[in-house]
C-alpha cells in the first residue's frame, strides 16, 4: 500500500445537470428518485443488491466501487497516472459502481471476493461477473485466492 492514498482517484466527479457520480448511481440504481435543485436525492427507494436491505434515505446508502480503490492500487492502479484513475473511480459505463447499504459498503472495506462475499448469496453470480469485467477491463491483478473464489462465485450462475 506504499503511497496510496483516496485522494489519488478523484471521485464524485461533475456528470453533468449538477450532479456529480454519487447522484448520478442512486438516480440510476433507485424507484421514484426524485432530486432536489443541487442534485441531490431527497426522495426514492433503493434495494441494496448486496443484501437485500430496503431503503427510503439516500444517507443511508454508499456508493461502493465494486472493485476498491485501495484494491485496484494493489493490482496496479499503482502505475495509473491520474485521468485514469479518475476513469475508475468515477466509472458509470462499466460495472464498478452500485448503491448499496452503508452498512455492508463498510463490512467490505477494501477487501477482494476471497475475504467478503455479498451476504446475499443470489447476489453472487452479477458480483463474480462485475468483480471481473471491471478488473479485466483495466488489466488488474488477480490474486489465486480471488481467481478460486470468484470461480466458486460463477459455478452458482444459472442456477
Amino acid at each position: 500500500m506504499d503511497g496510496y492514498s483516496r485522494a489519488k482517484f478523484p471521485h464524485w466527479i461533475q456528470q453533468g445537470n449538477n450532479c456529480d457520480t454519487r447522484e448520478t448511481v442512486l438516480a440510476r440504481d433507485g424507484r421514484n428518485v426524485t432530486a432536489d435543485v443541487q442534485c441531490r436525492a431527497v426522495a426514492g427507494s433503493w434495494t441494496s443488491v448486496y443484501d437485500g436491505k430496503q431503503v427510503d434515505d439516500a444517507r443511508q446508502l454508499d456508493i461502493d466501487h465494486v472493485v476498491p480503490l485501495a484494491n485496484a492500487w494493489r493490482s496496479g492502479a499503482d502505475k495509473w497516472d491520474t485521468p485514469t484513475r479518475r476513469k475508475f473511480a468515477n466509472d458509470l459505463v462499466d460495472p464498478q459502481l452500485v448503491a448499496v447499504s452503508a452498512t455492508s459498503n463498510r463490512q467490505k472495506g477494501d477487501q477482494g471476493p476471497d475475504q467478503w462475499k455479498p451476504p446475499l448469496s443470489s447476489y453472487h453470480c452479477t458480483y463474480a461477473r462485475a468483480w471481473t469485467h471491471v478488473k479485466s477491463l483495466y488489466k488488474l491483478s488477480v490474486t489465486q485466492a480471488e481467481q478460486n473464489t470468484l470461480a466458486e462465485m460463477l459455478d452458482t450462475c444459472g442456477q
